[in-house]
């Protein structure tokens, strides 16, 4: 796949990203801000974290996104008593008297990780160089993922009995947290139409695992200018109490602040946000549409937030 230009390629990015969301809209009713999150934390080449009760269709979604992106995919059911191996893979011993590595689930290009929280902290590490590395180590050896490599986790915000919170560093590898709110009364019956029949919706495959790699290397070639780039990361070190750039807000409210990382993502996310909608750099206002997901679950609220009810969203849409 070749473009005469970057600008070409980025109309071509534009004009599949609008494609994609229209074969998704056949099958995902509503969500369009979660289908926007997702398809932008793929082509940043990032992974995403679900938050939201049962029955919003966050393993639809994923599955509908893999099939409409031409991209395998596994689901893999977090409990308590899943083990790494169980991830990963293991090494067996063949026929020949030789050990031979056997792929887990996690060899695939889009990995559904159902219910992160419900595993031991063991295998959530598992998943943990899978996603920062895309590659796993097993007896020694290094096997690198498929390219793409996207985790997309889900979590209950409900019931959190006998579950293991993610920690920090985990969270902070995950480029998106988004929150899944119920769908309004019209959607809910779109839903109940669209579901209870026997219609099943036709999907076009848009892409594919080359094009998308492809994609991926344009966005990091998007130029940023650097005001856009100061803004970014003065926003993140305004998440950081007892700094330069804190606001009494966050002094009073917050424990510890984002990291670089977060200001990686700020600018890469806001270049995926600009060439989907046609533009050829990002600005401010690029940078503003995906700072909440990205910060809302890098910064830790103190004993005060939570007493007096401030939210995270809360805090991180004060600093705009």
């Amino acid at each position: 796949m070749k473009y005469n230009s970057d600008v070409e390629a980025v109309d071509a990015l534009s004009i599949a990203y609008e494609e994609i969301r229209k074969e998704i809209a056949k099958v995902i009713v509503g969500q369009d801000e979660v289908v926007k999150s997702v398809l932008i934390s793929i082509f940043s080449n990032g992974h995403c974290l679900l938050v939201g009760v049962p029955g919003l269709a966050k393993t639809l979604l994923v599955q509908t996104v893999a099939r409409v992106l031409d991209l395998s995919f596994n689901r893999i059911q977090f409990t308590p008593d899943l083990m790494p191996s169980d991830i990963i893979g293991s090494e067996i011993l063949g026929e020949d008297r030789n050990f031979k590595f056997i792929k887990g689930p996690v060899f695939s290009n889009i990995i559904l990780a159902d219910e992160i929280n419900r595993t031991p902290p063991k295998t959530q590490a598992a998943l943990l160089e899978a996603m920062q590395e895309k590659s796993v180590t097993a007896a020694g050896v290094t096997h690198h993922l498929p390219k793409p490599f996207f985790v997309l986790a889900t979590q209950n915000p409900i019931e959190q009995e006998g579950t293991y919170p993610l920690p920090e560093a985990q969270l902070d590898r995950f480029m998106f947290n988004v929150s899944l709110s119920y769908p309004s009364f019209e959607e809910e019956l779109n839903i109940v139409k669209s579901t209870t029949s026997n219609v099943v919706a036709e999907l076009k495959r848009i892409l594919n695992a080359d094009q998308i790699s492809y994609f991926q290397q344009l966005i990091r070639q998007i130029p940023v200018a650097d005001h856009v780039l100061e803004y970014a990361v003065k926003l993140v070190a305004k998440t950081r109490p007892q700094t330069q750039y804190a606001t009494p807000e966050i002094n009073k409210y917050i424990s510890w602040g984002a990291g670089p990382r977060a200001s990686q993502y700020l600018i890469i996310g806001a270049k995926c946000h600009a060439a989907i909608n046609r533009k050829y750099s990002p600005d401010i206002e690029d940078v503003q549409a995906v700072a909440q997901p990205i910060l809302k679950h890098r910064i830790v609220r103190n004993y005060k937030a939570e007493a007096e009810g401030m939210s995270t969203e809360q805090i991180v849409a004060n600093l705009f």
